[in-house]
């Protein structure tokens, strides 16, 4: 290792030659408190800048328990890195006041936050996404010349590549811009960077002073925690907080957790900043009159709901608790639904104190579900929710460049199930509504035989009953879904209501006339009804309001088919036709009520073959092999586009993507999963399911290239790696 004194000497030697001989800086040098590590020099002033660390040493510094589980860590690491910002932006105003370099015109020039495409601001900035970097100008020079750059943050906190912390160092990758006047070295720039600049930011970054020193001490000599200390000690005690009720939802049969006081709304549609509090003294009415002006409503859990936690640090903690199963929010336009999903959208990850979703807790394996017309598919089998195409297409491996708004969603589905997801989020905005219901005018017009779609109604129970995977939904105007929720929530004016059994209600008082007529056809024989228990229990989800009477009318002939002879042995003789017909009218009330006739073994039995069909092959619904690629350039355009090489991947529908750092992580293991894990032989859902266990179990670092050419990386779920690997059309 070299010293800091090499480094000035090697400095003012290539003073004023071409840009190039500003490779020779590369390497690791000795500054003491710190080492700071050259890793990779641009090849001229207009490049990406150069790769820079900062090597902390941490022994004595930061104590390990603050770091001492991956979530406090990941906390710190987070924490760290907003410092970093801070004192980036601190420095550069002290040293702008101080005078140093005012002979120099723009030489602490702030520059914009983030990276967009050519001269425009960036997508992410106006999409309310991080860019990748917080920037700012200490020099002047041609290009990027005295940019200082750090990985920018946003909202959710994440493991990023951008900042690291272990008990000998704390270590933190910046970007630098080597300064130069058109492509001569401007060395007296770069060693106010080096020796002045960095320095300073780094002492007060990363130093924390202990209790008693001078700079921790109260003005009457008491000893104090310093500031530094008392945040870490508040980051750390919301991380194990936020850890406590994530590991607390599966024991407590939820899937995601509000807590009383969130505030859900944000400040635009283009920011992820909290919108203002609505004081508690303003009435409710008036607070939410000024919820459409820029105050928000505190969120406050149903009585019914409230579920109560006790926290390791904030003690007692109330809030709403969405069970597993189905859950739908409705409510008028305007009142709320769509932010209390995203906000749920959004609880798979941690987020900051402050942000007012703090406390929003959601099952990490969560996915948002959408209609996403014009992507591709790649042999998926979405058999489940499509079948009889008039093409004669095989649904079973099903393939297509330019998707519709239904299969598309039945892709999606599929493909969400496959990385293991146990809750799904679908807001019917963005879904296709062919996909999601089919009323019973339209089934009676238009036969099951003729209609190719099998709607998520029908199959919405079976995906919860078979593979224990629950459903948030959101709805305006499907009531058919009020039937087979299990919770149904109301959004008033952003409060939210339980209107559950009022639902139930209204479900179960339609016309007895109706539900004769729409029955009548279905329900003829009780072999029916019990091949619908034993083949297909899903497929009755959506009988409409004609159940309770089926029930009612085939009760009797039930009793006397079951007690004939066994119930498997009555099924088998039933041909898949009939199954179908009987199935599409009946409620989950009278396959119920059929099921209770079956026992013992004959039961257990029943309950395998009920299954939903698809859904007991849900390890072999992605068939595509895929073969092993060389990729020379991932790179990133903005958050929501990334490319391998010439062929861009469109991201813009994976509403959980919620960070650049994540799409430029997504690129790098795109790129090792081709070049590395893919050999002909492993599925996507394999090698999706390979990387994630890779990145657990190293970091996203160890996927990151050494330079990483496309930005910082940060966490990325395996949902994210396997939507975007079945999006890559050279798959």
């Amino acid at each position: 290792m070299r010293t800091q004194a090499e480094l000035k000497r090697q400095l003012r030697s290539i003073d004023h030659k071409g840009y190039k001989a500003y490779k020779v800086l590369e390497g690791e040098y000795d500054f003491g408190a710190y080492r700071l590590s050259i890793d990779h020099v641009q090849g001229d002033p207009f490049a990406t800048p150069s790769r820079v660390r900062i090597l902390y040493g941490n022994r004595n510094n930061i104590p390990p328990q603050y770091f001492e589980t991956r979530p406090r860590r990941i906390a710190v690491e987070d924490y760290l890195l907003r410092r970093l910002h801070r004192f980036l932006r601190n420095e550069k105003s002290e040293n702008s006041e101080n005078g140093r370099g005012a002979d120099r015109p723009g030489h602490f020039e702030t520059l914009r936050v983030g990276q967009g495409r050519g001269n425009a601001p960036s997508q992410s900035s106006a999409a309310g996404h991080p860019g990748h970097f917080e920037t700012l100008r200490v020099g002047q020079g041609s290009g990027k010349s005295g940019l200082v750059t750090a990985c920018r943050v946003g909202q959710e906190i994440l493991e990023r590549t951008a900042m690291r912390i272990t008990s000998d160092v704390i270590e933190a990758r910046i970007e630098v811009g080597f300064p130069a006047y058109g492509r001569t070295i401007a060395a007296g720039e770069l060693e106010t960077i080096l020796f002045d600049f960095l320095p300073a930011v780094a002492e007060k970054t990363f130093h924390m002073p202990k209790a008693g020193s001078s700079r921790a001490s109260g003005a009457d000599g008491s000893v104090q925690k310093s500031q530094m200390e008392r945040e870490l000690e508040a980051v750390v005690a919301l991380a194990d907080d936020q850890q406590y009720i994530r590991v607390s939802l599966d024991e407590l049969g939820l899937v995601a957790f509000v807590a009383d006081g969130a505030i859900l709304p944000r400040e635009s549609g283009v920011s992820q900043k909290p919108m203002k509090f609505a004081a508690a003294s303003v009435p409710s009415s008036q607070a939410t009159r000024q919820s459409g002006v820029g105050t928000a409503v505190a969120f406050q859990s149903p009585a019914s709901l409230a579920v109560t936690l006790k926290l390791p640090h904030r003690g007692k903690v109330r809030g709403m608790g969405i069970k597993k199963g189905i859950t739908v929010i409705t409510g008028g336009g305007f009142h709320g639904k769509s932010t209390l999903l995203k906000a749920l959208e959004r609880g798979v990850y941690n987020h900051i104190s402050g942000d007012g979703r703090e406390l929003v807790i959601t099952d990490a394996s969560a996915f948002k579900l959408r209609a996403e017309e014009g992507r591709c598919i790649h042999e998926t089998d979405i058999s489940m929710f499509i079948n009889n195409l008039p093409t004669r297409a095989d649904t079973t491996r099903f393939s297509t460049e330019n998707a519709s708004g239904s299969t598309s969603q039945a892709a999606n589905t599929v493909e969400a199930l496959s990385a293991g997801s146990r809750v799904l989020l679908i807001d019917e905005d963005t879904s296709a509504t062919n996909f999601m219901v089919r009323d019973e005018r339209m089934a009676r017009l238009v036969s099951d035989e003729k209609e190719p779609i099998t709607p998520f109604i029908r199959k919405i129970r079976g995906i919860y009953d078979c593979l224990g995977v629950s459903t948030i939904l959101v709805v305006g105007s499907s009531g058919d879904y009020l039937e087979v929720a299990d919770t149904v929530l109301q959004m008033d004016c952003y409060v939210t209501r339980d209107v559950t059994a009022r639902a139930k209600e209204l479900c179960g008082s339609d016309a007895p006339e109706q539900k004769k007529a729409a029955s009548a056809k279905a329900c003829g024989t009780a072999e029916k009804i019990m091949s619908d228990v034993i083949e297909s229990t899903d497929e009755t989800n959506i009988a409409g309001n004609a159940g309770e009477a089926a029930a009612d009318e085939t009760a009797e002939a039930v009793e006397e088919a079951a007690a004939g002879k066994a119930a498997r042995e009555a099924a088998t003789e039933l041909t898949r036709k009939a199954v179908r017909e009987a199935a599409t009218e009946l409620t989950r009330k009278a396959v119920r009520e059929a099921a209770t006739e079956l026992t013992g073994k004959a039961a257990a039995e029943a309950a395998i073959e009920s299954a939903p069909e698809g859904i007991a092959r849900s390890t072999d619904w992605l068939k595509k092999r895929v073969r092993s690629q060389r990729i020379e350039k991932p790179r990133t355009h903005g958050w929501d586009t990334l490319s391998l090489d010439k062929t861009e991947i469109d991201l813009r529908y994976l509403e959980q993507i919620v960070d650049e750092s994540q799409t430029a992580a997504i690129a790098y293991l795109m790129q090792y999963i081709l070049s590395r894990l893919a050999d002909g032989k492993k599925t996507v859902p394999q090698l999706a399911e390979e990387a994630a266990r890779k990145i657990e179990k190293d970091g996203i670092l160890s996927v990151t290239p050494q330079y990483y050419p496309a930005g910082p990386a940060a966490e990325v779920r395996q949902q994210e790696i396997l939507a975007c690997l079945a999006r890559y059309r050279r798959l």
